[in-house]
């Protein structure tokens, strides 16, 4: 407690900058990859993305992102053992901080998508090791984290799969592709708007304390899903058939019907994203917030302020915009070419399994989520169709990141531990 009264200041100060390096560390990896099947596909230029990109991710932080936040637990950790030494967990908190920060400031520079879930894990994780002991981690939670990972991908792949195959059918191998294309693309769009409302619904309307029943939040989803849809037929409907861009490219006019419709995936991944994610980086900061202004008690939730939701919401979007192009590339133009056709597929597949696993409580990435459905993009057009050596950096990249974070998390605990103590 006596170190908490005389360093407390110090403590926000380094817990501030931390933060802010974290949530810049976010939205250069994570919301870029978010964004990247958009300007990979061509939909949007880098630019517009992060246009995008800002707003949504914004009202997605704030809207849905947590003002409640479970952050202490975060079901990975239990703090009872430190509960007389509420400076440890502060240490520990700023070390996680930072080790996840510069670990997703080395895979933005590699243009590797990794996930910040998994950074923000290993680096809890180091901490509890070294700081509490190998009985403050809760290995149940992290077993079914790990299983995480092998299983979203895959069902991001399998939906994204199923949905090109679809439009192959439905769409692309008929006599007129273009009146198809207009005939059933307001049905996709319906989804679209169907799937974002639900993780909306699901996922963050909680912390608003709107406890909604599952039937009325599938209803309130088809509401929202109808006028999407509706909005969506009004952009379609002016897509005219062009004779000399299909000359270049068979489908030009078809996939010109997808280019709006990718417009609404990726405003809804942005929302997604930032409704999911930003409370990996503001989590540990708010713990130390509590601890801090509490004078030194441990508690187990603790209410976040707005002014923490604003500064995780600003520094995502400096990420974005300082580094994210590098992370855009790899998602939207190195696995596989994308058009806007399979990278709205890519991007709904992404979203609607998102859906399902905050339905099962499961801590999933949306990065590994959503590469897997571009994978799946890619397999069903044969393997040949993917690039299988940036297929292979990024899962040894996804490997690394839990240890990665939990040793440079030990390394900066104990220093931490050595300047303060």
């Amino acid at each position: 407690m006596e170190i908490i009264a005389a360093y407390g200041t110090a403590m926000m100060i380094l817990a501030v900058i931390f933060g802010l390096y974290m949530t810049w560390g976010i939205g250069a990896n994570d919301l870029a990859n978010a964004m990247g099947t958009s300007v990979g596909a061509g939909a949007v230029s880098v630019k517009q993305a992060i246009f995008i990109a800002m707003i949504f991710e914004f009202l997605g932080a704030v809207l849905a992102g947590g003002h409640v936040t479970e952050t202490i637990r975060k079901e990975i950790i239990d703090p009872t053992g430190i509960i007389n030494n509420p400076e440890i967990l502060v240490y520990g908190m700023l070390a996680s901080l930072l080790a996840s920060a510069v670990w997703l400031m080395i895979a933005s520079a590699k243009g590797w998508p990794v996930s910040t879930t998994h950074s923000i894990i290993g680096a809890l994780i180091g901490f509890a090791l070294v700081g509490i002991g190998p009985d403050a981690v809760k290995w149940s939670k992290v077993g079914s984290v790990v299983m995480s990972w092998i299983v979203s991908p895959v069902v991001g792949g399998t939906i994204s799969f199923l949905l090109v195959m679809s439009t192959r059918k439905l769409i692309f191998n008929t006599d007129e592709p273009l009146k198809n294309a207009k005939k059933y693309a307001p049905g996709y769009i319906f989804l679209v708007g169907f799937v974002i409302s639900l993780v909306t619904l699901f996922k963050g309307l909680t912390h608003l304390h709107l406890k909604l029943t599952t039937l009325e939040s599938f209803a309130a989803a088809t509401v929202f899903g109808l006028i999407t849809a509706t909005i969506g037929w009004s952009f379609i409907r002016k897509v005219k058939d062009d004779p000399r861009a299909n000359k270049s490219f068979s489908y030009a006019s078809v996939e010109k019907v997808f280019t709006p419709m990718m417009l609404f995936t990726a405003c809804s991944m942005a929302f997604a994203h930032g409704s999911n994610d930003v409370a990996n980086g503001i989590g540990p900061l708010a713990a130390i917030y509590s601890i801090v202004s509490s004078g030194g008690q441990v508690m187990q939730s603790s209410a976040l302020p707005l002014w923490i939701l604003l500064l995780g919401g600003g520094g995502i979007v400096l990420g974005l915009i300082t580094l994210g192009y590098r992370v855009m590339l790899t998602v939207g133009k190195k696995i596989t070419e994308l058009t806007p056709s399979r990278g709205f597929c890519a991007e709904l597949a992404a979203a609607t399994t998102v859906v399902i696993a905050s339905r099962t409580g499961l801590p999933v990435s949306t990065t590994h989520i959503l590469v897997g459905a571009v994978l799946g993009v890619g397999l069903a057009r044969g393997i040949g169709a993917l690039d299988l050596r940036v297929v292979l950096n990024i899962v040894i990249s996804w490997l690394v990141t839990l240890p990665a974070g939990a040793l440079m998390a030990m390394l900066f605990f104990f220093t931490l531990k050595g300047i303060f103590g």
